[in-house]
């Protein structure tokens, strides 16, 4: 069943062409049963069981299975699902689906259903699947925001896809190196597929040490920019761009720093919003027949461990009272108000402003989770990457210090943007427009109560994600992180931007508990582009650096 046998080829259902959508899913339709005959006869012959899993064909059926739920065309969903009943049919036991929608921590009938969206949402999903061939889980938690996925799926596409320094097959490469940092096996799937699928060497797949010295190279950075950007300096950059055969050219360089960055953060939203395994991965689907409780212990074994999350019902959040938690909300907009009032009544001096942002940058560093254990990667993962041992944590627990980088030094705007589209054109543009969107998005909504200016709550969100990587701003007051974001909601902020492998649903669960899913979502985005902005303006100053 391998496309490069020549018998399938999936690209045709990519086009927006209904009439060569349907020649591509009879050629398929074909395929797969003539194969399914194949086994469905041998099978029959030799008095024994017919397993899907033979000559491919339970991968094409998984693909199959994803279509059928997941493709924003409904031809192909329904011609889809008439392909995997024709196998049934022939006594071969086609999969089912694992898990309850995209997310593991927002219930299925709360998130946007395929073939239920809006002309807008659907104009999304077309273009999603057109360029990515497929409709993927991470897009169906972010489409709660339109107008950030339309930006997002924009510069990821221009990063993967559009002319570039890099070649396709290192960009992959680059993405399975990033996400591996985090263990990251939902994003390490989906672009091992991608890179095989743009010609990558399968040899490179077996470990770091496989691939080109000059990605080897890139471990380094990779481990700083992930875990300690502070750590970077010009003399890293140097040793990337004067290797001889191996160097980088900064183009080069610049476009692998955006990619690692982009696969960090997003790293940090698929654990945040708890992203289930795509249906065609493993974890997604299984062959097995439902037991009586609707999942077996195989399906925990084959690398689904999202079943007691979803089966154990309230016992895995924390149980409170609504009222207790609409008090949640109207004394955070109360502590809003009153804050706002003491901005017009006085203003702090400059010392007291930077005694605030050092308590608050050392207090940071010992927020951490009761949950806080040992996770090892996996050896499926970890392959991806050196050194296993070094993290976030290690370094938080030595006492260490974060250095202050002053924004007033070297910014985004001033400086980080402009080096970003000098090198490696419309990057910087893009990039821009993400930040943008992210940081002023809003729909003057807290919960129930509507009208609300969220300005405050969004910038103390932002400022609290750029203070833990010892980034400050002059002009912010951040005593006002004290007052905005309680214990429950700082953990939840720490571990998913700095040790997002660790998130948990009783962590999405414990913060703003009256809050829509939704506004949840929304503060992963502030999550995924302060953390991503934090990583780049660490790298830009170590390049401009070197560069003078």
């Amino acid at each position: 069943m391998e496309e490069r046998e020549g018998e399938v080829r999936w690209d045709g259902l990519c086009s927006r062409d209904a009439a060569a959508r349907a020649a591509t899913l009879d050629t398929i339709g074909q395929a797969v049963l003539r194969r399914a005959e194949s086994i469905a006869s041998g099978a029959a012959a030799d008095g024994l069981p017919a397993l899907a899993a033979r000559d491919g064909l339970g991968e094409a059926l998984a693909r199959l299975l994803m279509l059928s739920k997941r493709c924003p065309f409904p031809d192909v969903r329904e011609k889809s699902e008439a392909i995997l009943s024709g196998v049934q049919e022939l006594g071969i036991r086609i999969p089912r689906p694992l898990g309850h929608g995209p997310s593991r921590f927002i219930p299925e009938k709360e998130t946007i259903q395929v073939g239920k969206e809006d002309a807008t949402m659907h104009t999304l999903f077309a273009e999603s699947f057109a360029t990515l061939g497929r409709l993927d889980n991470v897009t169906l938690v972010m489409v709660f925001h339109p107008q950030y996925l339309e930006s997002f799926l924009k510069t990821q596409h221009y990063l993967l896809q559009m002319d570039g320094p890099l070649p396709l097959h290192y960009r992959h490469y680059i993405g399975i190196m990033a996400a591996a940092r985090h263990q990251c096996s939902y994003l390490v799937n989906l672009h091992v597929n991608d890179f095989l699928h743009v010609g990558g060497d399968p040899k490179w797949l077996n470990g770091l040490e496989n691939a080109p010295q000059k990605l080897q190279n890139l471990g380094e950075l990779n481990k700083m920019l992930a875990h300690r950007p502070w750590l970077i300096t010009k003399e890293h950059i140097e040793q990337l761009l004067k290797t001889e055969e191996n160097s980088w050219s900064l183009a080069e360089l610049i476009h692998a720093v955006v990619l690692l960055t982009h696969y960090h953060s997003l790293a940090s939203f698929t654990f945040g919003c708890g992203i289930s395994p795509e249906i065609d991965c493993e974890g997604g689907h299984t062959f097995r027949p439902p037991s009586v409780s609707n999942y077996c212990i195989c399906d925990i074994t084959n690398g689904y461990h999202g079943v007691d999350e979803i089966h154990a019902s309230p016992a895995g959040s924390i149980p409170v009272s609504s009222t207790e938690s609409v008090c949640e909300v109207e004394a955070l907009m109360e502590k809003m108000k009153q804050l706002q009032e003491c901005r017009d009544e006085e203003e702090a001096s400059q010392e007291e402003m930077a005694t605030r942002f050092e308590r608050e940058k050392r207090e940071s560093m010992f927020v951490c989770s009761s949950e806080d254990e040992e996770s090892a990667a996996t050896r499926d993962v970890s392959r991806h990457f050196e050194d296993t041992s070094y993290g976030y944590k290690d370094f938080s627990r030595h006492g260490m210090h974060v250095p202050t980088f002053r924004v007033q030094d070297y910014s985004w705007e001033d400086h980080g943007y402009s080096l970003v589209n000098r090198l490696y054109p419309d990057v910087g543009q893009l990039l821009d427009e993400k930040f943008h969107i992210a940081y002023n998005l809003t729909y003057n909504t807290m919960a129930m109560h509507k009208d609300v200016d969220t300005s405050m709550l969004r910038r103390a969100i932002w400022n609290y994600i750029h203070c833990m990587f010892g980034i400050r701003y002059d002009d912010y007051d951040y005593g006002e992180i004290n007052q905005l974001l309680d214990r429950s909601f700082k953990v939840y902020i720490k571990t998913v931007v700095c040790t997002p492998e660790k998130t948990t649903k009783r962590m999405y669960d414990s913060f703003w508990r009256q809050f829509e899913h939704s506004e949840k979502v929304h503060v992963n985005l502030l999550l995924v582009e302060a953390r991503m902005q934090a990583e780049l303006l660490y790298a830009l100053r170590a390049i401009t650096r070197y560069m003078t």
